[in-house]
């Protein structure tokens, strides 16, 4: 039941990245059938994107130790009153053409129930699945990626519907989506559950012989700034977000360019929508992966892999092989999409499950510092390239090999990762104090096999008593599976719909 609590909060929030849908309507509010000079402009409204982004940042750093104190239950229903309210206040301000309304709502309010809604349930999947924390984490930001895709598709139809000879449906839109993500995102604090202290899955015990990089301690959410290994991990999430959302955002001008005559702006389209589901569908399969392979050896694939590939690019496209161009690209934006799913796992393997959803929050700021790096390194290349009278189609290749320079810094910093100095490790009488964290985890001091039993008893019997989930069956099991994974199938069909006019 906690992966669809996280699915359908993840599906919700990863909206995001479809915003930009609504920015050609928005510059028409007054005009309705084209602009007018009291619209809005695409440089007004793309702030709204940046914004989000900034505060999703900023709430998931500051806001992730106030998770580890009052649970996920409560982090979610902020999350969604936040994400939900923010849709409502934007169609205010569209109503009333007050784009700061905009800014606020969707993006500084908005943007905090991103950061909250982005970071409360990866931390409680880690602790329920102690032996696959890597397909844990995926299994939530796989959402993330392929929100989009449900909210791109679901935001044009939904204007469509209103839209009239005096709106455009943006404002109808924004009142729709938002009570829908509102509700959608309680259901998701209704299900989530977090497991006691000291849980493990029926039959599984941690293997005698471990993984030296997988601590058995704790490291407190204020001493992991202490630690290199937290800014190595930073540069490391950063790198390789950096080289993968600066070309994610030029994606259908880079094809069309380095393509010129070839591939048409319906085929582009089609290729950014062929690189969302690889995007999504790579944060599950790299972090599943990274369960078998170590997160350490993941991140080396994602580095070697991301230089060749981004250095192959110019002789491919010169080659003009435009199929092979996809492939790569294809693989690498599978590659973005896994750095983001696998770095979690990372960190709990490092720096122990106690605090990992603080220390993930505060590790999401090298998310935003990316998110203003990437695009700027690959747009201002480009313009540079251009005025120096280079052509469009060879614009990107000293674009492609900074990006592969910035793996091969990427690289040498997952080199130097080690495990933490014990001097950092919480002490036992710091884990046995009660922290209020979780009610259910009273039982912390639990020790003997039978206590053990006694508090996996307990906990099963309130999670059949509850009121948000009655029964636990396996019918419930179905609904709620059902209710995140058909709107997820009707974003990937609509994407891949798309997608076939590259083919074509």
């Amino acid at each position: 039941m906690v992966p669809p609590a996280a699915l359908s909060v993840h599906l919700c929030i990863g909206q995001v990245y479809a915003f930009s849908v609504f920015n050609e309507p928005l510059t028409r509010v007054i005009g309705i059938s084209r602009s007018s000079p009291e619209d809005w402009k695409l440089t007004t409204l793309g702030w709204v994107f940046s914004l989000a982004i900034l505060f999703l940042g900023l709430s998931a750093a500051f806001g992730g130790k106030w998770l580890e104190k009052v649970g996920p239950r409560l982090t979610m229903f902020i999350a969604a009153c936040c994400f939900g309210g923010g849709f409502l206040i934007s169609a205010l301000g569209v109503s009333l053409h007050q784009i700061w309304l905009i800014y606020l709502g969707y993006g500084v309010i908005g943007g905090i129930g991103l950061g909250l809604g982005y970071v409360s349930p990866v931390s409680t999947l880690i602790k329920w699945f102690p032996d696959r924390r890597g397909m844990a984490t995926g299994m939530a930001i796989m959402g993330f990626g392929g929100g989009a895709m449900i909210g791109a598709p679901l935001s044009v139809w939904l204007m469509d519907h209103f839209k009239s000879a005096t709106s455009v449906g943006v404002m109808e839109t924004f009142l729709v989506m938002g009570t829908l993500y509102f509700l959608s995102m309680c259901v998701g604090s209704l299900i989530i559950r977090t497991p006691p202290k000291n849980w493990r899955p029926a039959g599984w015990a941690a293997p005698a012989v471990r993984n030296g990089m997988i601590t058995q301690n704790h490291v407190h959410i204020d001493q992991a700034l202490k630690t290199p290994q937290f800014y190595l991990l930073w540069l490391v999430l950063c790198l390789n977000v950096t080289a993968g959302i600066g070309v994610l955002g030029q994606a259908s001008v880079m094809i069309q360019e380095m393509f010129q005559g070839v591939v048409t702006a319906a085929a582009a389209a089609g290729f950014v929508g062929l690189l969302s589901v690889f995007n999504m569908g790579g944060r599950f399969f790299w972090s599943t992966a990274s369960d078998f392979v170590g997160r350490k050896n993941t991140y080396f694939i994602f580095f070697v892999l991301g230089i060749a590939f981004y250095a192959s690019v110019p002789s491919i496209g010169a080659a003009g092989n435009l199929v092979l161009f996809i492939a790569l690209y294809a693989v690498i934006l599978s590659m973005y999409g896994g750095g983001f799913s696998t770095i979690p796992a990372y960190l709990a393997d490092i720096f122990g499950t106690k605090f990992v959803g603080g220390i993930h929050g505060r590790l999401l700021t090298a998310w935003a510092t990316a998110g203003v790096l990437g695009p700027v390194l690959v747009n201002y290349i480009r313009e540079f390239q251009v005025e120096q009278g280079v052509a469009k189609a060879d614009a990107y290749n000293l674009t492609m090999y900074v990006m592969a320079g910035l793996l091969f810094l990427g690289f040498c910093c997952n080199l130097m990762m080690r495990s933490v100095h014990e001097k950092h490790h919480m002490k036992h009488a710091e884990l046995d104090e009660p922290d209020g964290v979780f009610p259910r985890e009273e039982a912390a001091s639990a020790g003997p096999d039978s206590d053990q039993k006694a508090v996996g008893k307990k906990f099963e019997d309130e999670i059949a008593h509850s009121t948000a989930v009655k029964p636990l069956s396996l019918l419930w099991l179905m609904l709620f599976w059902l209710y995140v994974t058909v709107p997820l199938a009707w974003g990937i069909g609509s994407t891949l719909q798309k997608a076939s006019a590259l083919f074509n």
